[in-house]
């Protein structure tokens, strides 16, 4: 009898299909960019073959989930400032700067990290229940999709839908809110069939996962506020957990946009309409008056930014 095909031949092949699937899903989705980078009318749109969909709602969270592959939206490329992300109460749900007491957001560069260190974004059709507790965290959601920090070696662009894998998570206390940080590799990376669960991300990435918890404790520090704590003492979990995290946020999200807590929607401002979800009640068609009105592409250069956003802070209390 003829031997099978060893191990390494099967993995290949593996990855070879997966990079097949992620190139003609990718393919699919392209960014609507309204206004100019860097003001308060800067909007970025989903478009599937063409026509907006919602971010939050519309974008299936998995890609291939036979093998475990997931669609990833890119809300800050790495090395940048700006804090984009998801806006859950506009209808279609574009992605935004955020915005604090009338002004835009950018994250310090604290000493040696420039921006953020990683493509980071969100799950679509994931949704951190901000009235339920989770039992090992002893917080609430934080009302968000899942974020997300790919790890992969290609800078992302802002609206990118990533196919990705996933090998572990974090679970940030974001003042008294459980902010789990999910961290996965884009299946089209060179090290993705090397990448299979956490311990794999030290063994080829040395320093990334204590970089990455250093981050998150110390980001906010410039803007005065206090380090950030963890649960699990900063311990990243590994790939089965931060999948069960993903498929409890996954049936909250559910719940959401069915409208089996219909209260939830309109306690916490969060825009429901969508164009792929016939049994929920935020459904609409692609005549619907909030549809039409979406602005077409309007792109424009970014707006000058301070240039005190490119200074290094330096951070003492940083835990060796």
């Amino acid at each position: 009898m003829a031997p099978g095909p060893s191990t390494a031949v099967r993995r290949l092949s593996s990855h070879l299909r997966h990079f097949t699937s992620a190139a003609k899903m990718s393919s699919q989705f392209t960014p609507r960019l309204i206004g100019a980078p860097n003001t308060l009318d800067h909007r970025v749109y989903i478009e599937q073959n063409g026509s907006v969909v919602s971010s939050f709602h519309d974008i299936p969270l998995f890609a291939d989930q036979n093998n475990g592959i997931f669609n990833m939206i890119v809300e800050v490329p790495r090395w940048t400032n700006a804090k984009m992300e998801i806006s859950k109460e506009e209808p279609f749900n574009p992605i935004k700067q955020d915005i604090k007491k009338g002004r835009l957001r950018f994250v310090r560069n604290c000493f040696p990290h420039h921006g953020y260190i990683w493509n980071y974004g969100a799950f679509p059709q994931t949704w951190e229940d901000p009235t339920v507790t989770h039992a090992e965290t002893k917080a609430k959601g934080d009302n968000d999709p899942l974020d997300v920090c790919e790890i992969g070696e290609q800078v992302g662009y802002v609206g990118q839908v990533k196919q990705v894998k996933v090998l572990g998570i974090m679970a940030l206390l974001d003042e008294g809110e459980t902010d789990w940080k999910v961290i996965v590799v884009d299946v089209l990376d060179p090290l993705a069939s090397k990448l299979n669960d956490i311990e794999d991300v030290e063994r080829h990435l040395p320093g990334l996962i204590r970089a990455t918890n250093e981050w998150f404790r110390i980001y906010k520090i410039p803007d005065g506020k206090g380090e950030n704590a963890f649960a699990f003492s900063g311990e990243a979990k590994n790939k089965k957990y931060a999948t069960e995290i993903i498929h409890e946020c996954h049936e909250a999200w559910r719940r959401l946009i069915t409208g089996e807590s219909p209260a939830k929607t309109a306690s916490y401002d969060l825009s429901i309409r969508n164009l792929s979800i016939q049994s929920s009640p935020g459904y609409v068609n692609r005549q619907d008056p909030t549809y039409t009105s979406i602005s077409p592409d309007s792109r424009k250069p970014p707006a000058p930014i301070d240039p005190s956003i490119s200074k290094w802070f330096y951070i003492s209390s940083v835990q060796v």
